[in-house]
């Protein structure tokens, strides 16, 4: 796998005539159409195949699963241009093998909303392991508020991809509650009928485990924490399913502030199969503008996890999105917008900047003027993904988890596939 830079005066045909790779396959990796202009600093990803096949007449995507060997999902992993879709035809040339040693196997999870458009679940759930549907909630007697998740569920299942339930102190009205846990804490009877429910409904629904996502804790309420967490682990691990806790990205133990002090490492990492951690949001809607993810934040936050959970239970949260800050910041008034890696490029390409990529932080940004105000945009490219992969692979992580795969970025899914293998049917 090659990550290629874009330069002044480069197009589709010209890189793909540098590389020796097909044009179309230029194109469909990286979500190009081939009038597209690109933008000096734009990345691309560079996938050489290493073995092809003709389809013939009568031929499925099953049907050469069989006479490869390579299972399906790989082979939709592999021809991006399917988007997910098993569908064929005569002539066409498939990618059987692609060049290079993938390391792994890692896990990888991705969050959604029920709504997410289906042609881009689609094209996403070949590299996922699980999914966690964003989200349910609870009220005070320990009844849960549900989800209309079924055709997610379905559509997840038909691919091999295990489904979470993710509960967190949602309320009927639709907002976050962070008493609401607290109070669960101190009420064993509710906990009780949270846990009933969420057992009936994982079973119903046919979900692969539950994950715990209860944030802004006090210090009081850590051990609470844990000790809910304990039953719940207890119900799960008696038929065989999975309980993920969501962390704050916490860089030490007795870490200040509401966002960090309930949540014990050692002790959630004891209880759960996997812990994901928040590895994002140093870039905010209302902060100053900065890399959504630094890289050195982020590194910080992992090498403390590993001394308190062990790294085979650690995903490493990885940002699918970027922010648009107005310029100059003023806090308390400036408001980020968010935006998409692609659309980002896009914008880029509009507004004829070029994309700079700062080496401290480990990500792109550029910056615009429109009607008279000047902007700054930070965001997620093929070598920010990398560099958060190589952290997988140096602390020995379990995997990754997407925040979130509601936007088709093709790149992150291109550098996953070229990195490791991807860890199905779980």
């Amino acid at each position: 796998m090659t990550i290629y830079t874009v330069t002044s005066g480069d197009t589709p045909s010209t890189i793909a005539a540098a590389f020796g790779v097909p044009l179309t396959r230029l194109l469909s990796d990286n979500g190009l159409t081939p009038e597209q202009i690109l933008v000096p600093g734009q990345q691309l990803v560079i996938l050489p195949t290493a073995q092809t096949y003709t389809v013939q007449q009568g031929d499925s995507l099953y049907s050469v699963s069989q006479q490869t060997g390579i299972s399906i999902n790989e082979l939709l992993r592999n021809n991006p241009a399917l988007r997910g879709v098993p569908q064929i035809y005569p002539g066409q040339t498939l990618a059987i093998t692609l060049e290079g040693e993938a390391g792994g196997p890692i896990a990888v999870n991705g969050y959604l909303y029920p709504f997410i458009d289906e042609s881009v679940l689609r094209a996403t759930l070949p590299y996922l392991t699980y999914i966690t549907v964003f989200t349910y909630g609870f009220r005070e007697d320990g009844s849960l508020i549900p989800e209309q998740d079924e055709t997610v569920l379905d559509i997840a299942k038909s691919y091999g991809v295990g489904a979470l339930l993710l509960i967190s102190t949602l309320t009927d009205e639709g907002v976050f509650n962070n008493q609401l846990s607290g109070r669960l804490f101190a009420d064993p009877a509710a906990q009780e009928t949270l846990i009933n429910n969420l057992m009936t409904t994982v079973r119903e629904k046919g979900y692969r485990g539950v994950e715990v996502d209860f944030e802004y804790l006090s210090r009081e309420e850590a051990a609470g924490y844990v000790q809910f967490l304990t039953r719940l682990k207890q119900a799960l691990a008696a038929e065989g399913y999975l309980l993920f806790v969501a962390l704050a990205p916490k860089t030490s133990g007795d870490q200040p502030g509401l966002l960090y002090e309930g949540h014990d490492y050692g002790g959630i990492g004891a209880v759960a199969d996997y812990v994901i951690l928040m590895t994002y949001e140093w870039g905010y809607k209302f902060g100053p503008p900065g890399a959504v993810a630094p890289l050195p934040s982020v590194e910080r936050v992992v090498q403390y996890a590993v001394t308190e959970i062990p790294s085979d239970k650690i995903l490493l949260g990885v940002p699918n999105y970027g922010y648009d800050w107005p310029l100059p910041f003023v806090q308390g008034q400036t408001e980020a917008q968010g935006i998409g890696n692609v659309a980002a490029v896009e914008q880029a390409a509009e507004e004829r900047v070029d994309i700079q990529f700062d080496r401290t932080a480990k990500a792109p940004f550029y910056n615009y003027t429109r009607e008279g105000t000047p902007h700054v945009v930070w965001f997620e490219n093929a070598e920010s993904v990398e560099e958060k992969l190589r952290l997988v692979e140096r602390y020995d992580l379990a995997g990754i988890s997407i925040w979130n795969i509601m936007r088709y970025f093709p790149q992150l899914y291109r550098v996953l596939n070229g990195t490791f293998e991807l860890q199905q049917n779980a």
